[in-house]
């Protein structure tokens, strides 16, 4: 059994089979005629935080697959507190048929993963959001010229080194493809991070840059994308951190015109609007960003069928039919008696 903890779990022809799995659902649910895949499954989602894209992405696309999602709050379930995560993990597994979990410490999805009988898909930690960026390359291969391949686009971050960052450096180095992060130096991607992405540049023949000039970075950017300046926890560092980046960092108009003209503009969203990014870009006619946030709902569709599809008992015709008799049977002999 695997997870979908990371895509650095997976090779890159997996990642593509994934890519293209996004197309053909968001094909068949365009046309009204998306089959019910997950008929009868459950999916336990877990939130530590709140959340609007991927709680309404998850539900919406067990729903329209023929499955059903539980939203698990704190407050609502013990996780960690009155009883351990392993508990929790391994009770929830006997229920449902797979996890989503956004938590704020990555251990506690690996905690969820190394115990879970099901699979468990990471709604975002405080390392990573692949269920993010996996739709991020899939909205860019909708939206990049025809006459480029994947491995042709240069993706530029301009931002702090977040959990979006992170998986979008990891994601794009393994597709090929030229990813670029720009920040000032303290807020810089991590040697780690570098690390990692230039292993996979190694094999998939993309790039890896790391730089703090914005202007530079942009020149021959295909997707500009940036994310908030700081994270949960990170509130007492925000007079700093918005001395550190503006406004040398944010994407406004004078940094977007120094792009190429086919350039698209992206952010994962929540955006604090008029901070990392103006209203002037993040609403022009070459922004992407709602186009980013409904590809969450397709992207979550194939992540759920691709690991609980496989997973369902598919029992024959015959032995349904056996079953209904045996239960339907018993139901009639209890209320056919007398009452006592």
């Amino acid at each position: 059994m695997r997870h979908f903890l990371d895509t650095e779990d997976f090779d890159r022809s997996e990642l593509l089979g994934l890519l293209t799995l996004i197309g053909l659902l968001k094909r068949a649910d365009k046309q009204g005629a998306l089959p019910p895949l997950l008929a009868g499954a459950s999916l336990g989602m877990i939130f530590e935080e709140p959340s609007t894209r991927t709680r309404v992405s998850f539900e919406v696309a067990m729903t329209k697959l023929g499955g059903h999602a539980l939203y698990l709050k704190p407050g609502e379930i013990h996780l960690g507190q009155r009883e351990s995560i392993k508990d929790t993990s391994r009770v929830i597994s006997r229920m449902v048929d797979a996890i989503e979990a956004r938590t704020l410490r990555h251990q506690t999805l690996l905690e969820l993963a190394a115990n879970a009988t099901v699979p468990v898909i990471n709604g975002l930690t405080d390392y990573n959001h692949p269920t993010q960026v996996v739709c991020d390359v899939y909205t860019m291969l909708e939206h990049k010229l025809p006459e480029k391949r994947l491995e042709d686009l240069r993706v530029v971050f301009i931002g702090d080194a977040t959990n979006v960052c992170s998986s979008l450096l990891m994601m794009c180095t393994r597709m090929g493809m030229h990813f670029t992060h720009v920040a000032p130096a303290r807020y810089q991607a991590p040697e780690a991070w570098r690390e990692i992405g230039r292993r996979n540049c190694l094999v998939s023949g993309g790039s890896l840059s790391i730089t703090d000039d914005p202007l530079a970075a942009v020149r021959e950017a295909d997707f500009i994308y940036t994310d908030l300046w700081w994270w949960v926890g990170q509130e007492a560092e925000i007079p700093e951190r918005r001395a550190a980046f503006m406004p040398r960092y944010q994407v406004n108009a004078a940094l977007f015109a120094a792009a190429p003209p086919h350039a698209k503009m992206m952010h994962c969203l929540p955006a604090s609007r008029g901070v990392e990014a103006t209203d002037d870009v993040l609403d022009h006619p070459r922004s992407i960003i709602y186009d980013q946030s409904e590809n969450r709902l397709h992207a979550e569709k194939a992540i759920l069928v691709k690991f609980i599809h496989p997973r369902l008992r598919k029992a024959p015709t015959a032995l349904r039919q056996w079953h209904a008799g045996e239960i339907l049977a018993f139901l009639e002999d209890r209320s056919s008696r007398p009452a006592s």
